[in-house]
């Protein structure tokens, strides 16, 4: 049984979720008969591209005001008022010859189910603004200037990203038709979940979500105006700190969270460009032209899975 404190702690994570721009939340399970597949893909290796059309055709550069409570404030220590974001979207697929298998994270944060998290395997971490779990070191994101020869410079800004993965989109690739989705619950404190990406599928993050952005007026890393690039990195290498797991290495000893078919296919670079002066209402850029907090995507909306 979960122990009273844990529950009460899912309660007020609940509260505070409430004020978020979007959460991704539950999907129905795989086993419900119009789900189709029942089962994962196990007899092959997920390989993880990023793609790139999406983030080029979807970023924006907005002005937008942020509150206490959102989860951007609350998890990426953006300071309350008005500000300038560039904000993006990012969907990585999966185009390998299998599921890129990550399952129930209350398995790996509380293996013997007694509601202590001390023996997680430290592939997990919960993310309290959005009240479920979230897979360490999925991604990274990094704003980086493009100097006049054409070379990038130093990012100005540089995020790592953890989320719960789910088939959200069938992939942009030449592979047959995937099959129906299997991965379509984040889970939470008290519900089981089931996270991965399937052979055939991708798992977007629309530009509304939290973290979705950079934050360019940020007092302590500001960005100028002029050409960028947007540097997505999927699956990143990383040297363990702290007692961090390494699931997987390449072939230069370094550590990624899961096995893939190639390393080498892992970066996306999308060309951007801030504008100076004032943006409107609208914002500028590719995935502008939407009045900003009006679009919150429907699938990762609460209230969309409120039924499930």
């Amino acid at each position: 049984m979960r122990s009273k404190s844990l529950v009460m702690f899912g309660f007020a994570a609940v509260l505070v979720a409430a004020a978020c721009e979007g959460v991704r939340e539950m999907r129905p399970g795989p086993t419900e008969p119009a789900m189709g597949k029942v089962r994962p893909n196990l007899d092959g290796t997920p390989d993880l591209v990023v793609d790139v059309a999406q983030t080029a055709n979807s970023w924006g550069v907005f002005e937008e005001t942020f509150t206490a409570g959102q989860c951007s404030v609350e998890e990426g220590n953006i300071p309350t008022g008005t500000h300038r974001s560039l904000r993006f979207s990012v969907l990585i697929n999966n185009h390998g010859t299998g599921d890129l298998v990550v399952g129930d994270p209350l398995a790996h944060m509380d293996p013997n189910g007694d509601g202590n998290f001390s023996d997680q395997d430290g592939l997990f971490e919960f993310a309290s603004c959005h009240r479920h779990f979230h897979f360490r070191n999925y991604a990274t994101y990094e704003l980086l200037p493009v100097n006049a020869d054409g070379s990038y410079g130093s990012p100005v800004q540089s995020r790592k990203r953890g989320f719960c993965m789910l088939d959200t989109t069938p992939a942009n690739s030449d592979a047959a038709q995937p099959e129906a989705p299997y991965y379509r619950n984040c889970g939470n404190l008290t519900i089981h979940g089931n996270q991965g990406i399937s052979k055939g599928w991708g798992d977007e993050y629309t530009k509304w979500l939290p973290g979705q952005l950079f934050l360019l007026t940020d007092p302590n890393e500001p960005v100028a105006p002029g050409k960028y690039v947007i540097r997505i990195v999927a699956n990143p290498p990383f040297t363990p700190q702290n007692g961090e797991p390494c699931p997987a290495t390449d072939s230069q000893g370094k550590c990624h969270m899961f096995a893939e078919l190639s390393y080498e296919n892992n970066v996306g670079i999308v060309p951007i460009t801030i504008p100076a002066g004032r943006l409107g209402k609208t914002g500028y850029g590719p995935g502008s032209g939407e009045v900003l907090g009006e679009q919150l995507d429907p699938h990762h909306h609460p209230e969309a899975h409120a039924a499930h």
